[in-house]
């Protein structure tokens, strides 16, 4: 079951108020940390394709999403793209200004639509040292990320279109928690590095194999266990070292 909590955010907005906490990392964290957190935070939509950070340029906001996907790209001077790790509410995005780069090569692109909240980078390095219980889970998504990463280069590089498509999947909907993922076929080309016609082929042989149906603008995952079972290792091997946050400290619920 998710984990959901209600948090007294400081929204940018009235309304937003008694806005639902998804966020897997702060839901971690003792509830006297995540209240010191929280003011400093603002609570902003994330719309589709919307960019939160370009390649190269400072990092200026940390971002915990609270629904969505977000993507971590590469992006080359041909303008070829590849996604190289996905983040959703189980973490947040800006490592690189935590771990004391101002500077990062990724992009950051809001993959699936939602919403999240945000702190500018040095407001969060100032209050970071107070916070041990969010400093050490910080560190530990830190080294998950960095481990999905790398396996995501690995299967990028050495395993077929139709596993790394089910591999993507299955990180989306874990992130998204329904079996609804409103993408297009030309972002997941982008995304998986690849083109269209190939990413449409594999997606017509897991549909055929009755693991996902496809519809303009949107996939939907029909059988997740056969799904399982059909893609590459790199899938369990994410899931076994990105977590970290999934434990919830005691007394941090409100």
């Amino acid at each position: 079951m998710p984990i959901k909590q209600t948090l007294a955010m400081r929204p940018s907005r009235a309304e937003k108020e008694g806005k639902l906490l998804r966020n897997r990392l702060l839901l971690s964290i003792p509830e006297i940390e995540r209240a010191t957190i929280s003011e400093e935070t603002e609570f902003i939509s994330l719309p589709r394709h919307r960019c939160l950070h370009e390649p190269h340029q400072p990092v200026e906001y940390l971002y915990f999403p609270n629904e969505g996907v977000i993507s971590l790209v590469v992006a080359l001077k041909d303008g070829k793209t590849v996604e190289a790790g996905l983040v959703g509410n189980e973490g947040l995005t800006g490592m690189s200004a935590i771990l004391g780069l101002d500077r990062s090569p990724l992009r950051e692109v809001v993959q699936i639509a939602g919403d999240a909240y945000r702190i500018r980078v040095p407001r969060f390095k100032e209050l970071l040292p107070s916070l041990p219980h969010l400093q050490a889970t910080v560190n530990r998504y830190a080294a998950g990320l960095a481990m999905q990463v790398a396996q995501t280069a690995a299967c990028n590089r050495l395993h077929n279109i139709e596993h790394r498509l089910a591999r993507w999947l299955l990180m989306a909907q874990d992130r998204v928690e329904s079996e609804l993922l409103p993408i297009t076929h030309d972002f997941l080309a982008t995304m998986l590095g690849t083109d269209r016609p190939s990413v449409s082929l594999a997606a017509g042989v897991l549909q055929k194999s009755q693991m996902i149906n496809y519809r303009r603008g949107s996939l939907r995952v029909v059988n997740r266990k056969k799904l399982e079972k059909f893609t590459c290792e790199c899938y369990a091997i994410v899931q076994q070292y990105a977590g970290g946050t999934e434990e919830i400290s005691e007394g941090s619920t409100t």
